[in-house]
């Protein structure tokens, strides 16, 4: 039996538009193991749940909606639930709020040993252990960072943050990590070193994103009995996460994504007819958190630059989405973004790159692409 859930993401006003639901979600209500479940979602649907970052939550003790949506739609469900997270060999540097881990600031000879949590001293970073207690820094979407003088191990830290503000915060670039560096020497008279939100494990979502969000319990993931590589929500704790052996039988959540990269080479007006006749439409990109999205699937195009829903009007000058929407949120790349003196002559259209850091450019509606649809 399965159930389709709609889990909305928390709405992020710009323009007077808000971002919708970036999957739909299906719990099946029959028991596998969690390759059985995994199986059975990618034939039938996309693939085992993920989950991408605390918008998938609520605030307070920011409960899981998966987890309330099963128990609304089926009330024998007692205990736990499969997503699609699996423990591989591969351990990776991730950030707690889920942003890609594409710049690295590691002090000289980091990161050292076996630890799996990261601290900034006077602007550089070192790994250390997770059990460690120091000062921390949170991000606070309506406020920006926010410096806690107490000291707390990386697992409490990151709790607080996500019940105070909205979780550790993220380092993205060179210029972020000297504001953060200031913030922190003007805060903090003893020089010592505090929590970032940079951990490193070798769990991997089944449909391979790159989503680092993790929301264990807390003496979670343990590996009891050596045998513990799989992922489920346990409605013990409150939704959150527990690690758990792929043999047992449990009920299971599977998840279609918004978006698909059609492999294709078209032309941008070849492949907006494309998607209004097989899906919904090429994709439009309103929030930083749709750009995520993009940037989860854009890894599987052929092409080096991604066909997006975006065209230029010469007449008024700007740019728009096919939804008819302003460009509000914008991420184009150096010299892109602008409209070129004789855009009329060459239909100039947007595109997403491939590679680096996923950034915008410019191209001529002629030029054949891979690109992204929307299904809903």
């Amino acid at each position: 039996m399965a159930q389709t859930l709609y889990f909305p993401l928390l709405l992020i006003a710009l323009c007077s538009i808000s971002e919708c639901v970036q999957r739909q979600y299906h719990f099946i209500n029959e028991k596998k193991n969690w390759t059985e479940a995994q199986r059975y979602c990618r034939e039938k649907y996309a693939d085992l749940a993920t989950v991408d970052n605390m918008n998938y939550m609520i605030k307070s003790e920011r409960n899981v909606l998966v987890w309330q949506k099963i128990k609304r739609v089926n009330y024998n469900v007692k205990q736990y639930v499969w997503i699609g997270l699996q423990k591989t060999s591969v351990y990776k540097w991730h950030w707690s709020s889920g942003d890609p881990a594409l710049f690295l600031n590691w002090a000289s000879g980091q990161p050292a040993g076996s630890d799996d949590c990261a601290v900034m001293r006077n602007g550089q970073w070192i790994v250390g252990p997770c059990s460690d207690t120091s000062f921390f820094i949170c991000n606070n979407m309506s406020t920006g960072l926010v410096f806690v003088n107490q000291s707390m191990t990386w697992r409490a830290a990151q709790s607080y943050c996500r019940q105070n503000h909205t979780d550790l915060v993220s380092v993205r670039n060179q210029n972020e990590n000297q504001q953060l560096e200031k913030f922190i020497k003007d805060r903090n008279s003893s020089g010592s070193a505090v929590w970032i939100g940079l951990f490193r494990d070798s769990w991997q979502w089944s449909d391979q994103s790159n989503s680092s969000f993790r929301y264990w319990k807390t003496t979670e993931p343990d590996n009891y009995g050596g045998i513990e590589n799989c992922t489920v929500i346990s409605q013990k704790v409150l939704g959150r996460w527990a690690d758990f052996s792929c043999d047992s039988k449990l009920p299971f959540v599977c998840h279609e994504d918004k978006l698909i990269v059609i492999q294709q080479n078209l032309s941008w007006s070849e492949a907006l007819r494309y998607c209004t006749q097989n899906h919904v439409d090429l994709v439009s990109v309103q929030s930083v958190e749709m750009q995520y999205e993009v940037m989860n699937v854009v890894k599987l195009a052929s092409t080096e630059a991604v066909w997006l829903g975006l065209h230029n009007f010469c007449s008024i000058n700007t740019w728009l989405w096919v939804s008819g929407d302003m460009v509000c949120y914008q991420n184009w790349a150096p010299g892109n973004g602008s409209t070129p003196e004789n855009c009329g002559l060459e239909n100039r259209k947007g595109a997403v790159q491939s590679g680096g850091d996923h950034t915008w450019i410019s191209l001529p509606e002629s030029h054949r692409l891979n690109f992204i649809c929307t299904n809903y």
